[in-house]
């Protein structure tokens, strides 16, 4: 039997419910998959409170990998047996199978194991639209980076470093300050005791960043533009400490004709051969072991809202997948 978290409500973790479900075989132009391990992302509570709107009841999860079951008519470019990892809409990756459209199925190859798969999938896929896509950043750059211990963080240190980007991060304790630098972060900021843009323009020798990448939105906003360079930009990625506030065009002006986005990993993963550039790289690095995917807190599906709880927390260094099949697997 099948089973799946669903929720009926908006709310806290308490409105994840493990239920049984029936999956059936593939329609036309659809796959079935068994997944073996799926992604917690802080993206993931954001539909579960409600941020991101979502048409209720509604699964959860957007992140998984596992093998292909069965393949409906019409498909091309998968068969049953192959290793496959994903992320994107429809939600309904919190689940021990599921049926799909198979557009954003990645073949996966042998080498990453699935769990490490559903713990990069997205985090290496953002880390690379930022990295890559978003500014036009060279050897010997500097930018700053929120969030620098957890998922997305010890991935876009690594990196950084195989570009010959310098990472000034930010964390919330001097053990997460460890990791970070372990992973390539070569400035660590410890936010609470720290003026995070005062300590940038230490380190910049007043000049500041022309790059700030901020996933924590409400509280960071405003010292990440305190941080920019004449010019620069703000990259706006997530808001795990709230909405990001609203931004006072003027006030791009009298802090050096700033810029800021506010990108979605989907818009530069929509184009196939896009997408497909950006896994190869990652997957290239992973596999050759530039890359180390840290996961450091493994649940079991049933037990989601635990793990909602501890994302929210802040209890979370790195990465963090609910485990399905074999771990070895």
């Amino acid at each position: 039997m099948s089973h799946a978290i669903r929720m009926y409500d908006t709310g806290g973790p308490e409105v994840l419910r493990w239920e049984r479900v029936d999956v059936p075989g593939p329609g036309p132009g659809e796959v079935r998959i068994r997944h073996s391990a799926v992604g917690l992302n802080f993206a993931d509570t954001y539909f579960r409170t409600g941020l991101y709107p979502a048409p209720l009841p509604a699964g959860m999860g957007v992140e998984a990998s596992g093998v292909v079951e069965a393949v409906g008519s019409g498909v091309t470019g998968f068969a049953e047996g192959d290793r496959v990892t994903y992320t994107g809409s429809p939600l309904g990756a919190y689940s021990t199978e599921r049926v799909m459209d198979p557009a954003p199925l990645i073949k996966l190859p042998d080498a990453v194991p699935f769990e490490t798969a559903a713990a990069m999938t997205m985090r290496g896929l953002t880390c690379g639209y930022l990295l890559r896509r978003i500014a036009d950043l060279h050897p010997g750059d500097t930018v700053l980076l929120h969030a620098a211990a957890g998922g997305v963080g010890l991935i876009f240190c690594q990196w950084a470093r195989l570009l010959g980007i310098t990472v000034i991060g930010t964390v919330s304790t001097d053990e997460k300050a460890a990791v970070a630098r372990a992973h390539g972060c070569t400035h660590t900021i410890v936010h609470r005791r720290e003026n995070v843009a005062a300590r940038v323009r230490e380190l910049t020798d007043g000049r500041g960043v022309p790059v700030a990448f901020d996933s924590v939105g409400r509280t960071t906003v405003p010292s990440s533009l305190d941080s920019l360079a004449r010019r620069g930009l703000l990259v706006c990625f997530g808001t795990s400490s709230g909405p990001i506030p609203p931004i006072d065009a003027m006030q791009l002006a009298v802090k050096g004709s700033l810029f800021v986005t506010r990108p979605a990993l989907a818009d530069y993963i929509a184009d196939p051969d896009e997408r497909a550039a950006l896994a190869g790289e990652l997957f290239g690095h992973v596999t050759a072991g530039r890359i180390r995917v840290e996961i450091n807190q493994r649940y079991a599906l049933d037990d989601a809202v635990r793990a909602h709880r501890d994302l929210e927390c802040g209890r979370s260094v790195g990465s963090s997948v609910f485990v399905l099949g074999s771990p070895a697997a």
